[in-house]
């Protein structure tokens, strides 16, 4: 048995031992050992187990000691404050409740500050102290949303941790994996990057081009582009949109065939964003050959012939032939078409209008909800403000005559973030907090004096009137993390728990101060992390 590895006792035990016999001791026969009798090979099996055993209990052959890793890169980057390292400990030491439910209580949510955290502390250029690593990579996998910052404020030296971890490969996906990425004018050495690297490091490697030389990244693409997979190709896409310009339509103009239908309508929806490029006229032709005025009424008012046909021509452009359930073919192949257009076309195709005047115009055959919404998509595409501010219309109209609550969001991030501030806090005097969650989304962090009010005073009213506060506790979240910490004192008076008339909701008064109680304290505890933030004065 001397003879008789591991693998040969684990094999014999899952064929069996009539398969696969052991070698026979020295001096025992089919008699039995030592010639007196027959082997009982199973315990024979069992035996040379137990003393295999003991053997590789009993110590390991010498082996050649592993490789260290490469030492960590240098972070050149200031060192958080003291005050400020202890404040990230705690935020990341803190956890969701597991309940889900019930009431939230008068502390402040530190899960819901630390994304404001690290965007302050990245905007200071800080490091992270090297023992906060760890947890930082944690609380980015648990969750999506804090990964762009987290790995920004991590550095280099939480993309080196991550390769020591499978649990934190995340971090690799999108960024050089840790390595050091050439300069951008190094060209031996992004060209050999581009051609050997990994798909994360290729991504990365594109984007510090693009950011650097558009042109260059553009022919660093262009170079591989027909051996790339479809799905990268879409990535590598969709980098064209940073930097985007009419130097690249060629390029683009060369993906619209693509075999993938992503990539194509990737392409196309790059190329109507480029308002002079050949693509945007064929789309313009197209629209304007089913939009037009009618003269022949009391009043003018536009009208629409959608089309009949999505040709071969229409689709080697992007618009997609199949329309999704529940909606007709023809409307389908309009809004492709109205969207992709330049938004210029319609001024000379509809009289010499404004954007505004023609919103105003009735559109014949209950087509108006079909193209607004054309127009709304398109507004947004192309970053027009002009038709962004038409389509909105006052903010004081009935929010069912206006373009709904997801597409208004949309128009009105194409405005500058005051002009948007004060659209929304006129939406919310005039109607209201109901459906002004989506607006407060894209207005710019702390909101504006006259915006904050606005959410306040309406909050305020919905408890006069005896309303439950977890009706607006979206709301309330919201104005936790966006109003602005200086308001804390102005809004003291609103945490005494208010007297419950006879239409009030049992116990509202109490849930009201209590929701009041942590907006305050949320608020000082902001000011309190911008505060241990600032550098110290000199």
């Amino acid at each position: 048995m001397t003879t008789t590895t591991w693998e040969d006792l684990v094999t014999s035990a899952l064929l069996g031992t009539d398969r696969r016999p052991l070698p026979l001791p020295a001096g025992a026969d089919a008699a039995g050992p030592g010639g007196g009798g027959v082997v009982d090979a199973p315990v024979a099996l069992l035996d040379a187990a137990a003393v295999q055993t003991v053997r590789r209990r009993a110590g390991l052959l010498p082996a050649p000691a592993a490789p260290l890793p490469r030492p960590a890169p240098r972070d050149e980057r200031p060192p958080l404050p003291e005050a400020a390292a202890r404040r990230l400990v705690q935020l990341l030491a803190d956890r969701p409740s597991a309940s889900g439910g019930g009431r939230r209580g008068a502390a402040p949510d530190l899960t819901e500050l630390l994304p404001q955290w690290l965007a302050a502390a990245q905007a200071y250029g800080y490091r992270v102290p090297a023992s906060a690593l760890p947890a930082l990579l944690d609380a980015a996998r648990a969750r999506t949303d804090l990964r762009p910052q987290a790995l920004a404020l991590g550095g280099p030296r939480a993309l080196w941790l991550a390769t020591f971890n499978p649990e934190w490969k995340f971090a690799l996906r999108g960024a050089s994996g840790g390595a050091a990425l050439p300069a951008p004018d190094d060209a031996e050495g992004v060209r050999r990057l581009w051609e050997e690297g990994l798909f994360a490091e290729r991504v990365a490697l594109l984007a510090a081009v693009r950011a650097h030389d558009p042109a260059v990244a553009l022919d660093l693409l262009a170079s591989t582009w027909a051996t790339e997979r479809a799905e990268d190709r879409l990535m590598f896409l969709d980098s064209l949109r940073t930097g985007l310009s009419a130097d690249d339509e060629e390029f683009l103009e060369r993906a619209l065939p693509d075999r993938s239908r992503n990539v194509r309508s990737t392409a196309a929806e790059l190329l109507s964003a480029l308002p002079g490029s050949a693509f945007a006229a064929r789309m313009a032709a197209r629209a304007a050959s089913c939009v037009g005025l009618d003269h022949t009424g009391r009043q003018v008012t536009i009208t629409v012939e959608a089309p009949h046909e999505c040709d071969a021509e229409m689709q080697r452009d992007g618009v997609v032939p199949q329309p999704p359930s529940g909606r007709g073919q023809r409307s389908w192949w309009l809004g492709q078409l109205v969207e992709a257009a330049p938004l210029g076309l319609w001024r000379e195709r509809l009289g010499g209008r404004a954007p505004g005047e023609i919103v105003a115009l009735p559109v014949a055959d209950d087509w108006r909800e079909e193209l607004h919404a054309a127009w709304c998509r398109a507004a947004v595409r192309q970053r027009d403000a002009a038709w962004s501010r038409a389509l909105l219309g006052p903010a004081s109209a009935p929010p069912a005559s206006g373009p709904g609550a997801s597409s208004s969001a949309a128009l009105l991030s194409t405005l500058p973030h005051e002009e948007r501030a004060e659209w929304v806090a006129a939406f919310i005097a005039a109607h209201g907090l109901s459906e002004a969650f989506q607006l407060l989304g894209v207005c710019a962090v702390p909101w504006s004096g006259a915006l904050g009010r606005a959410v306040v005073d309406a909050l305020d009213i919905a408890r006069e009137a005896g309303s439950y506060p977890w009706s607006f506790s979206g709301v309330m979240g919201l104005a936790e993390r966006c109003l602005d910490p200086r308001e804390a004192n102005r809004l003291e008076v609103l945490t005494a728990a208010s007297d419950e008339g006879e239409d009030t909701a049992p116990g509202a008064g109490g849930y009201w101060a209590e929701a009041f109680q942590r907006l305050v304290a949320t608020l000082r505890l902001r000011a309190a992390m911008h505060a241990e933030l600032s550098p110290p004065e000199t």
